[in-house]
């Protein structure tokens, strides 16, 4: 008996050691999918740690897989088939116990397709949901220190720069407006109260991947989303030791830049860094700019389904202001100096496969001083006016003159302007069976701002307290070849009240994707309504208050001048997409339909006094002086509408594992509809060029809206072969309207200066080149050079681009021989 006891006691222990590994085992599984969503069979799909293969599986006949390890620790996921990209999954902690889900969603071998966040607020393949999105990659800008020439990569975005490096630079989306997108740092915003966003002051250090949305989506982000989203993405560390990355590079016009890039994984904890200097004196006189930037990324995972992140960046930046040189031929003596505080903290945390759940907090800290330091010109009967000069428009009308740059009374001065916002965003993801999945959500935010002049003794301050509520649902039908998403959100903002914003979008996979010539053919369409709240400047300078003010309220009566409220916008769209050649060749096409209402509309210092008829005319020239001289050159209305609408091709080619082309054309036909330039003020017309209409500050009815081009397009190749990378970008638009703002402001204060609005910014064509030669595992060399065609008119009318320029560099790697941050 005492045998037998003892026996079964060796026996439990022997059975206990077999099984205590996996007892004590980290279980990951998942399901595999096509861009289509449909599940792949015999997939190979491997579990690695610290960049070893530690086990392996194949996903069964529906697409699932497990992988089990008695390892803890961080893994990644790697899996591969036939005809598809190697996939390599982001880096995640699993500890004792741990059951963790990694689904993964294969890309085509040949072309791109690419997980999307912003249409869903999940993750998705861009295949599967119906909005258009472009994913821009680190590798389409791994040479560059910033982001705008790779925005221009991207089918119906506009993306101009005022000037040269460092220049103010603007995103126009199919049309809208540029303080019409919403632009979020790992899922929280960054623009100014009101939309505003200056992309110059994003430098390329510290992302590792942009998001470009095309169309409304106030459902999800809530206010200012009322033409497009651009999400920047930082890295995380992932090796499993410090991964130190060090580039510095040099060229024309006085620049160098210096960046230091740290990185690496511990256990439960990984991080990133990242610091970089830029310092360039550009081509004109008091033209410098220097952009300081830090990053930081920590991310700390309690258990495979709980984990917690910080990331913070800072930029330290100036800019020289010598505004439209071609207008005056001198430079205006001014900076401009931001410094920007972005900080986002998340907590996500998984309920089951199919719930999961992230409350997340955004801090964004903008300082803005805008300093001129003596009041530039020649002294003429008490104002600076520029040299004389010869004005010309791609259109041929042509103007000679001296224009006004500032006014006498005015000496130096400095503008602060501060935009601060607290954003708290409470978000569930939520499954609701196999075929149906939805996003609830509830943001709050406090926005707080003010404006300084000084030298005017103005001093105004704002405060508003938003919330938004939102529920989208995303489901498949007819085993899964039609997908459908619908929801709606709203907003309740302290300045224009509550509004609602409706979305719905479906795809249909007539045929999948597969082997042929002609395969893969996917329909969609959207329809989405956007709003946009005011900025500073547009509550700060409401046309109706200052008629109120000022013995104006018969004109607020008559023309209808409401106060300052929320811009709104609406579209539809509809897309095909084709797969040809065994997937080698992706086309796209996508129509769209835009409608902007309720546009705030700037009405000119020389302007408004024509506004208050009760004033004899020296008192209204007295009072224009005064607006002028005290800084208030425009006023603001809620009275623009216009249409936009257009179609989007995409063409992308892979020749074989070493070439890879894209190209895209946009046409865009903008219509204003309505204008108060054009129903109240008038239009201006310049004496020397008699019966020509021009709207000087704002277009008019029936002409375009400014600077946003009706013909855009981009082409791009890539050649990777052994140890050389090559990457050429091409870029063109054709004219677009614009004013030159010059109404009231030659030396005898009329409109010579003015010309007509059509086709007056020229079209250029930009040619960029860059190079990487591996010298060894550790070490790169490259070069960089851009706008070989040496077009110094790709920014709007009076400002002169920069010309042809170069950057050579070493990229440096220390750690691990396979380092790669």
């Amino acid at each position: 008996m005492l045998r037998r006891s003892r026996l079964r006691t060796v026996a439990s222990l022997a059975l206990c050691t077999l099984l205590a590994p996996l007892l004590h085992a980290v279980s990951v599984h998942g399901t595999v999918k096509d861009p289509a969503g449909r599940p792949l069979e015999g997939i190979v799909v491997a579990l690695l740690q610290g960049g070893t293969v530690i086990t392996s599986a194949r996903t069964g006949g529906d697409g699932t897989f497990e992988l089990t390890s008695s390892a803890h620790g961080q893994f990644t996921v790697l899996a591969g088939g036939i005809s598809f990209r190697q996939v390599l999954a982001r880096t995640f902690y699993g500890g004792t116990f741990d059951s963790v889900n990694q689904d993964i969603i294969l890309e085509p071998e040949w072309v791109r397709e690419s997980i999307v966040t912003t249409p869903a607020g999940i993750p998705q393949s861009q295949g599967q949901v119906s909005n258009a999105v472009t994913t821009i990659e680190k590798s389409a800008f791994t040479n560059r220190f910033d982001l705008i020439d790779p925005l221009r990569q991207v089918p119906g975005f506009q993306v101009i720069q005022n000037g040269q490096r460092g220049g103010e630079t603007s995103i126009y989306v199919r049309g809208g407006n540029a303080d019409a997108n919403k632009v979020l740092l790992d899922g929280a915003p960054i623009e100014d109260i009101g939309g505003h966003f200056d992309l110059s002051a994003i430098p390329s250090t510290g992302i590792a991947s942009v998001e470009a949305y095309r169309g409304p989506d106030s459902v999800l982000w809530g206010s200012d989303a009322a033409s497009g989203v651009v999400a920047f993405t930082t890295p995380r560390g992932t090796t499993t030791f410090p991964s130190l990355l060090y580039e510095g590079d040099g060229g024309g016009f006085g620049t160098y830049r210096n960046e230091v890039q740290l990185g690496g994984a511990f256990t439960r904890l990984d991080y990133y860094g990242a610091y970089a200097n830029l310092q360039t004196g550009n081509s004109l006189p008091m033209d410098q700019h220097h952009n300081i930037t830090e990053v930081v990324n920590l991310g700390y995972q309690y258990s495979g389904s709980t984990a917690i992140r910080l990331i913070a960046r800072s930029g330290n930046v100036a800019t020289g202001q010598p505004g439209t040189y071609s207008f005056f031929g001198m430079s205006n003596d001014g900076k401009q100096a931001d410094q920007d505080i972005f900080m986002t903290g998340t907590i996500d945390h998984t309920f089951s496969d199919t719930s999961q759940g992230t409350v997340r907090y955004g801090m964004a800290r903008a300082r803005e001083q805008s300093q001129q330091w003596y009041p530039a010109g020649d002294y003429i009967e008490g104002n600076y006016y520029g040299k004389q000069v010869t004005i010309g428009g791609e259109n041929g009308y042509t103007a000679s003159g001296r224009a006004l740059m500032n006014y006498g009374g005015v000496g130096a001065h400095t503008t602060n302007l501060d935009s601060n916002r607290d954003n708290l965003d409470a978000q569930l993801n939520f499954g609701l069976g196999s075929h149906l999945n939805g996003v609830a959500g509830f943001r709050y935010e406090d926005e707080r701002g003010m404006e300084n002049k000084l030298s005017y003794g103005i001093s105004q301050t704002l405060e508003r307290a938003n919330y938004d509520y939102r529920l989208m649902l995303n489901g498949d039908l007819a085993h899964q070849r039609i997908r459908y998403s619908f929801g709606g959100g709203v907003q309740k903002n302290q300045l224009y009240g509550t509004q609602g914003s409706p979305s719905a979008g479906a795809v249909w996979y007539p045929f999948l994707p597969g082997a042929g010539m002609v395969q893969g053919t996917r329909l969609s369409f959207q329809y989405s309504q956007g709003v946009k709240e005011p900025s500073l400047d547009d509550q700060f300078g409401s046309l109706q208050q200052f008629l109120l003010e000022n013995g104006g309220w018969s004109t607020v009566q008559k023309y209808g001048i409401s106060a300052i409220g929320a811009e709104q916008s609406r579209s539809y769209e509809g897309g095909v997409e084709q797969y040809l050649f065994n997937e080698h060749i992706l086309l796209r096409a996508t129509y769209f339909h835009n409608q902007f209402g309720r546009q705030i509309e700037y009405v000119g210092a020389n302007l408004v006094p024509s506004l208050l008829p009760q004033l004899s005319a020296a008192q209204q020239q007295s009072l224009e002086g005064y607006l002028e001289s005290e800084s208030a050159q425009a006023l603001t209305v809620n009275s623009g509408a216009y249409r936009a609408q257009g179609v989007e091709t995409e063409a992308d080619y892979g020749i074989g594992k070493n070439i890879f082309m894209r190209g895209g054309y946009t046409y865009l036909d903008a219509r204003v509809q309505r204008s108060f330039t054009s129903d109240a003020v008038g239009p201006s017309v310049n004496p020397n060029i008699p019966g020509v209409l021009i709207g000087n500050d704002a277009p008019l009815v029936g002409a375009r809206p400014f600077r946003r081009p009706p013909h855009t397009g981009f082409a791009s190749v890539s050649y990777t072969r052994g140890k050389v990378t090559m990457f050429a970008t091409g870029v063109f638009a054709s004219a677009s309207d614009d004013s030159t703002y010059l109404g009231g402001k030659d030396l005898f204060g009329t409109n010579t200066l003015l010309l007509p609005n059509r086709n007056l910014d020229p079209g250029y064509s930009k040619l960029d080149v860059s190079a990487t030669y591996k010298m060894s595992q550790r070490m790169d060399f490259y070069m960089q050079s851009d706008n070989l065609l040496s077009q110094q008119y790709i920014a709007p009318i009076g400002y002169l681009s920069l010309p042809a320029s170069y950057r050579v560099g070493v990229r440096i790697a220390l750690g691990h021989p396979k380092t790669n941050p």
